[in-house]
């Protein structure tokens, strides 16, 4: 135990203390208790491994950042709510495409940028409205919103968690596709069919039109009308993403930053008048918060392996009995997810994927990226709950907790 099992409270501990009690943000917590883990093993302020961790997660940073300019610009040149007013015309009468076509598109904004609260805040605000008119109950349709988000933000192709705990033994993220649908669109079907089916079955067979107060909210969504030329982007980001994939050797290999920012940009050729540069503001901020996170991730994954603690987390992992194991995974992973799941990816993730080696890499992985993008939920910070909570207009978050 001594001393690496030491360094390990003292981080951990500072980590929660700066975080809990002094209500420090999850970046700046990170930053703090791996500078004290570098000082209480003796090893002083290293300063090129703090900057070195800093930049462990550039790639995944530049792909949150390029990728939130995309949805921006996506919901700027008003595709989002044009999708969204065509859906519900369309699929009012027929409640079970009706709720597919809603969890997909609440989870689309995760599945690109792979951050739950991104999803919340761009289509859970957009779907809302619709959502209360056509009966489905508030708290219903923030844990539908909620957990919808975070099946997005662990569904391919953007999945951070995973590329964190594939990072972390230096297994790139490649195969993960099919493991990561798996994973999540049965919880996908499941939790809509649960959250938002019997609100709008019951809506449909009540045999009323569409009520006035939605069709005005429709007719405000559906302000630019929805034509394959709006859905320009999306087909330019299928077409560089897909095509590095299918046709390696024709097809350039950009990047996903790159093609991102691409797609991003033939947005000014569709829709209606919108500026660019704020398009870009609102998604850097927006963006911030999750890329600050990573850096102090990178910090402090760095500073566990200088001292021994990531290599003690993994021998203890190792030790337990397989029993314990599972039971560890179940339920350290999403309570440590509630201080940030990229986090509890980062310190717990890499130790059980490496306790459980014998098994298929990706396919562990991916099942632990979910657990850990559980921690969305959480409290206290629950950042994918509370959002939803906020969106919807609940004002106990507990009761959306329960719901999920």
């Amino acid at each position: 135990f001594w001393p690496e099992g030491f360094y390990t409270i003292v981080m951990v501990g500072m980590f929660a203390v700066a975080s809990f009690a002094f209500k420090q943000p999850i970046a700046v917590a990170l930053a703090i208790a791996a500078i004290i883990g570098a000082l209480v093993s003796g090893n002083g302020v290293p300063i090129d491994h703090l900057i070195e961790g800093s930049f462990g997660y550039l790639d995944t940073i530049l792909i949150i950042f390029c990728a939130m300019i995309f949805m921006k610009t996506v919901q700027h040149i008003g595709l989002m709510e044009s999708v969204a007013a065509w859906m519900i015309r369309k699929f009012r009468v027929l409640p079970f495409r009706l709720t597919m076509g809603i969890t997909v598109l609440l989870m689309l904004p995760g599945m690109i940028t792979g951050s739950s609260s991104a999803a919340v805040l761009t289509a859970g605000a957009i779907v809302t409205p619709a959502l209360l008119k056509l009966g489905v109950p508030p708290v219903k349709a923030a844990a539908a919103i909620a957990l919808a988000a975070i099946y997005g933000m662990i569904a391919p192709p953007i999945n951070i968690p995973a590329m964190i705990i594939g990072g972390g033994i230096d297994m790139p993220y490649v195969g993960f596709g099919i493991p990561l649908l798996i994973c999540t669109v049965p919880l996908a079907i499941f939790s809509g069919m649960l959250l938002i089916f019997p609100s709008l079955k019951l809506s449909a067979a009540s045999g009323a039109g569409i009520p006035d107060d939605l069709d005005a909210e429709l007719t405000r969504m559906a302000r630019v009308p929805l034509t394959p030329r709006l859905m320009l982007p999306f087909f330019v980001l299928i077409i560089l993403l897909g095509g590095e994939r299918l046709f390696p050797a024709v097809a350039p290999s950009l990047g996903m930053p790159l093609s991102f920012l691409l797609a991003a940009a033939s947005g000014l050729l569709v829709g209606r008048q919108w500026n660019p540069y704020e398009a870009a503001t609102e998604a850097i901020h927006a963006a911030l918060p999750v890329a600050g996170i990573l850096v102090g991730v990178g910090m402090f994954i760095e500073i566990m392996t200088l001292t021994g603690v990531r290599g003690f987390f993994v021998v203890s992992a190792l030790a337990l009995p397989a029993w314990l194991l599972y039971v560890g995974i179940a339920t350290s992973l999403p309570i440590f997810g509630a201080v940030s799941a990229y986090g509890s990816a980062t310190v717990l993730g890499v130790p059980f994927l490496l306790a459980l080696l014998g098994s298929d890499e990706i396919v562990v992985g991916a099942a632990l990226s979910l657990i850990a993008g559980l921690g969305d939920l959480m409290p206290p910070t629950a950042l994918a709950g509370l959002f939803a909570a906020q969106v919807v207009g609940v004002q106990n978050y507990f009761t959306v907790l329960k719901a999920c």
